[in-house]
């Protein structure tokens, strides 16, 4: 039973709901909920999205629990499975968003860069500000930092710690776009609906050339050709490429109707 975790489906979208009072700190009750969560979706293949909310005024999530960090034996381990969680998160078939309308330092900042996409209001704020504990980040916000950033503003913003709003961590990657609180219901209805009607595969698919072409530019191309070729012989794609030709694909309608003509396209194919 999910104490800290409120979970709603609808057509392919999970969205879960954090509540961890007072603050939204990451305690070890919240974080095992959360790898459950995340474990029992390896298998599912009609959750194609899954978007992680807070139920916080201020906070998305305040950091890891400060009563965990020491060199105690449960501490240590709270700590390894904090680590865990991010992995999970980082590892999952479906897109995982962060949406954030409040404060993320530490492991709350972790959290959403362990996400796929990360959309942020003017109420947002994210900071990596454990040198002031005596501690370096504990789930990779330096590794994500220094990927993200390179190395001089990594390590101004680490040795600092100070905040960053959406904007500003918008321009450093932090997270995907700022999005005003206004305008965040539509803007995430449009982009997360398009993305909920493909299927895991596709995800799956893309997440693997881009994590392969991150390390290796030659291994992604290789991998990227591989798929290519394996989807290329479907009788799928032969279907919608015969739809698409069929509705003025490799037309004029093209220059000025792309959408037009694959919605057309997807009406003739769900006849």
């Amino acid at each position: 039973m999910m104490k800290k975790l409120s979970i709603t489906q609808q057509n392919g979208i999970a969205t879960v709901a954090i509540n961890n009072p007072p603050v939204n700190v990451l305690t070890i009750d919240l974080i095992n909920e959360i790898n459950e969560l995340v474990l029992s979706l390896k298998d599912d293949r009609e959750t194609k999205v899954v978007v992680f909310k807070s139920l916080h005024e201020s906070f998305f999530l305040a950091h890891l629990d400060l009563n965990v960090i020491n060199g105690t034996q449960g501490g240590q381990a709270a700590s390894i499975e904090f680590n865990h969680m991010i992995e999970n998160i980082k590892a999952m078939k479906q897109v995982s968003v962060a949406v954030v309308d409040g404060v993320a330092r530490g492991g709350g900042d972790e959290f959403v860069m362990a996400c796929d996409l990360a959309y942020a209001t003017e109420n947002a704020a994210f900071a990596q500000p454990e040198i002031h504990v005596n501690i370096p980040t504990g789930g990779q916000g330096a590794v994500q930092y220094a990927r993200r950033m390179g190395k001089n503003k990594a390590l101004q913003a680490l040795l600092l710690g100070n905040d960053f709003t959406a904007q500003e961590a918008e321009q450093l990657n932090i997270i995907t776009k700022f999005v005003p609180k206004a305008e965040m219901d539509a803007f995430l209805g449009m982009t997360l609906g398009v993305i909920s009607g493909l299927e895991v595969r596709d995800i799956v698919m893309y997440k693997e050339i881009i994590a392969t072409s991150i390390i290796d530019e030659d291994a992604g191309a290789e991998l990227e050709l591989r798929y290519f070729l394996e989807r290329a012989k479907e009788q799928k794609t032969a279907a919608i490429i015969a739809a698409f030709l069929n509705n003025g694909g490799q037309t004029e309608r093209e220059a000025k109707d792309m959408q037009g003509i694959f919605s057309d396209t997807a009406a003739e194919l769900s006849k």
